[in-house]
């Protein structure tokens, strides 16, 4: 289980050994949870807080597209760096079987038969995929699930 706590303690251990790395990434995460936190005026529960971490990854995804772009060598090794510290407190991903196995289950669970239904599924579908598939692949296969058969 990752909350917040455990995220201060990594950092005072990343503090201790002098991991520069480490330290820079668990503090931009603590910072992006304190900032939901005062949002919401509430502590973040486990899933809002994998999602944080999944946000703050695919940012780092998208600078490593962009340092590419821009010949920035040093950006990106910096960058994967971040992400492998940032990947070890996400669950692992969800392989494609897996990921068509749930969304089949959640399509039966609440009943759906058509295009119009994918909202009730998303619904049933996001808190069990949280941190462990992309949204957008998710309603991809959702709406593909959906789709009326093709007449040839």
């Amino acid at each position: 289980m990752i909350n917040k706590e455990t995220l201060e303690a990594d950092l005072k251990e990343a503090m201790r050994s002098k991991d520069d790395v480490r330290k820079r990434s668990l503090r931009m995460v603590l910072s992006a949870i304190k900032l939901v936190e005062i949002e919401r005026q509430d502590d973040l529960d486990e899933a809002t807080i994998l999602g944080i971490i999944q946000r703050e990854v695919k940012s780092r995804q998208e600078t490593i597209e962009e340092a590419k772009q821009a010949g920035r060598d040093d950006l990106l090794a910096s960058t994967l760096a971040e992400i492998e510290v940032l990947q070890v407190y996400l669950p692992q991903p969800l392989g494609d079987d897996e990921l068509r196995e749930i969304v089949q289950r959640a399509i039966e669970e609440v009943g759906a038969s058509d295009p119009q239904d994918m909202g009730k599924v998303m619904k049933v579908l996001m808190p069990q995929i949280q941190g462990r598939a992309d949204g957008k692949i998710a309603s991809d296969l959702v709406r593909e699930l959906l789709a009326p058969p093709q007449k040839d």
